[in-house]
């Protein structure tokens, strides 16, 4: 018989990097984290909580299921620029919770 498994707290194990990115394309920040039982992972852009799909079923923003950032496309406009700006994802499980580095998003052309 096997020992059991311990739990661990999250690590990110793949990072989101610097994005430039042209307006109205997809984009998607990588974001995998591992732990036991599985992380939630969350992200946070200049500091406040993406929402996503999830919250908002008109988001254009999807969390994947491993925990990727996904834009259908990057919105910006005269009046603003909702998707620039500097992400960090976040994984949280009961034993913890890791940041993953800052990766900016910036939109390309303007």
């Amino acid at each position: 018989s096997y020992p059991p498994l311990e739990d661990t707290a999250p690590r990110i194990v793949e990072h989101p990097t610097d994005l430039l990115v042209s307006k109205g394309e997809p984009a998607t920040l990588s974001c995998k984290a591992e732990g036991r039982p599985s992380p939630a992972v969350e992200w946070y852009k200049d500091g406040e909580r993406v929402e996503t799909d999830r919250e908002d079923p008109r988001s254009h923003r999807t969390l994947l299921p491993g925990g990727s950032l996904f834009f259908l496309r990057i919105l910006h406009g005269r009046r603003g620029k909702p998707d620039e700006g500097v992400y960090v994802c976040v994984a949280r499980n009961y034993l913890g919770e890791a940041t993953s580095r800052n990766a900016s998003l910036e939109v390309a052309g303007e």
